[in-house]
């Protein structure tokens, strides 16, 4: 059982405010409904005698919160090369409601855009993942979204850089620069500076 002013998830929707709780007729059945305030003033009903059973929690505390920066900093987990499998794969994680399943697919498809792009149905998974990720992180840690929001980015990319731009290898960079800086034997003496 929750209370007014608790602050929950609803997966697949993200963090939100237990706004009030109220006796509605739907349908001729009279039901008891959390009334949860979203981010960007949405408002959703989930009746309160189905609440757990559809997977609202409540929202992570300050440790659980560092553990989810720190999956952010972590290299990917082993994604599927299938497409429509891997789509499923993480559409599972988010319906799970799990905040470190959400953290994960966050970051893998942070790293696939960065080194591949994505589908529009995988761009539209992330935005969608990121926002259900901020929204309980901004109300974990008491801090404003767009800040949250840099945090976020910042850590991806902290861990982006360390595991795949400062993994290659010597051999690729000099390769990929004389690919598209061409030398000759007589531009190539120790006067030229990259």
């Amino acid at each position: 059982m929750f209370n007014v002013g608790d602050h929950i998830v609803y997966p697949m929707h993200g963090a939100g405010t237990i706004d009030s709780i109220e006796e509605k007729d739907i349908l001729g059945e009279k039901q008891s409904y959390y009334i949860l305030k979203m981010p960007g003033e949405v408002k959703v009903m989930v009746p309160t005698s189905k609440a757990e059973e559809i997977g609202v929690r409540n929202i992570i505390d300050k440790t659980s919160a560092d553990k989810v920066f720190a999956i952010l900093q972590e290299d990917e987990t082993e994604m599927s090369m299938n497409w429509n499998k891997r789509y499923r794969d993480n559409m599972e994680k988010m319906k799970s409601g799990d905040i470190y399943e959400i953290a994960d697919v966050v970051r893998n498809l942070s790293f696939k855009q960065k080194e591949k792009g994505l589908s529009t149905g995988e761009k539209k998974m992330l935005t969608n993942a990121k926002q259900i990720l901020i929204s309980e992180l901004v109300l974990a840690e008491q801090i404003p979204e767009e800040e949250m929001e840099n945090i976020v980015d910042n850590k991806i990319n902290q861990s982006f850089n360390e595991f795949r731009v400062n993994n290659e290898t010597p051999d690729i960079v000099s390769n990929v620069v004389k690919k598209f800086i061409p030398f000759d034997d007589e531009t190539s003496d120790s006067s030229v500076n990259l």
